[in-house]
């Protein structure tokens, strides 16, 4: 192996890069005599994300453990409770339930008004699979994935289709929903083909398969309008409007960025729609 040239200059040693070396070499010294002395503590943590939080929680865990381990051999030990089992979860331990208002609320929007409309069959194309199996109990519901899954219920049918070409004949969908789809299209994060006007062949197919009196339910974020590579697009409220003249908006609710303002407000005012970051659009369109 060639020796490296020694006029190349080195970087010079300066007292931070000397007191990293030896602040990792005194961290692998304590991570050997935690081993030794702690292999089941420290084979756990190994599973779990090495952050500040984490250890905070994870000391918390191990008493957890001890404590449980004591009242267990008390116990009528019913089941096999075994160190190599234990399967750490440590930042549930919250005052409140947080969760992610996108995806819990507007398919809440999107079911209410299928609850009130009560169409004969519902076709969905690429909304989040949770949607399309809940509203199945009530609805005979037809859902089209680029990806199709594995999924096997009642009164729901699963269908491969790109969202650029469906296999529906020109309008003929009553009753269509797309809910945050379109600002993934053509940004290849699922797959698909680049195309920085993906989102518009979406919108065309959407409006081809439409049918004369029927309804489309689309969900896009809402703010600055940007491309946030390969994730998504956001689009401001007018750009939407913009995609959709040729069909009757319906109804407008917004999922705020800030949940002080609100879950899902109905027609918000300017101010709130034009200060969001990554906001949530729900918009009910109407096929005259």
């Amino acid at each position: 192996m060639p020796r490296p040239d020694r006029n190349i200059p080195q970087p010079p040693v300066t007292w931070k890069t000397a007191s990293m070396r030896v602040a990792w070499a005194n961290m692998r010294e304590s991570g050997k005599r935690l081993l030794k002395r702690f292999p089941i503590g420290v084979q756990l943590y190994a599973k779990t994300s090495k952050t500040l939080v984490n250890s905070v929680h994870y000391v918390q865990f191990l008493r957890d453990s001890r404590s449980f381990a004591k009242l267990y051999r008390m116990s009528s030990r019913r089941f096999a409770f075994q160190w190599r089992d234990y399967y750490p979860c440590l930042t549930d331990k919250t005052k409140t339930l947080t969760f992610d208002r996108h995806y819990i609320y507007h398919p809440a929007w999107a079911a209410r008004i299928l609850a009130d409309s009560q169409p004969i069959i519902h076709i969905d194309v690429s909304s989040t699979l949770l949607f399309a199996s809940l509203i199945s109990a009530r609805v005979p519901t037809v859902h089209y994935d680029y990806r199709p899954p594995n999924l096997r219920l009642d009164n729901l049918s699963v269908a491969c289709a790109n969202m650029l070409s469906l296999p529906l004949s020109d309008a003929s969908v009553v009753s269509l929903s797309s809910m945050h789809v379109i600002e993934h299209i053509g940004l290849g994060r699922y797959g698909e083909s680049l195309d920085p006007d993906g989102d518009l062949k979406a919108v065309a197919e959407l409006k081809r398969v439409l049918a004369p009196g029927g309804t489309l339910l689309l969900v896009v974020p809402i703010g600055k309008p940007k491309i946030m590579f390969n994730a998504h697009r956001i689009y401001s409220y007018d750009q939407v409007i913009t995609m959709f003249t040729d069909l009757a908006l319906r109804e407008f609710s917004l999922i705020p960025d800030n949940p002080g303002s609100g879950g899902i407000v109905k027609n918000p005012p300017d101010e709130i729609v034009d200060s969001q970051q990554y906001g949530c659009g729900c918009f009910w369109f109407k096929r005259q």
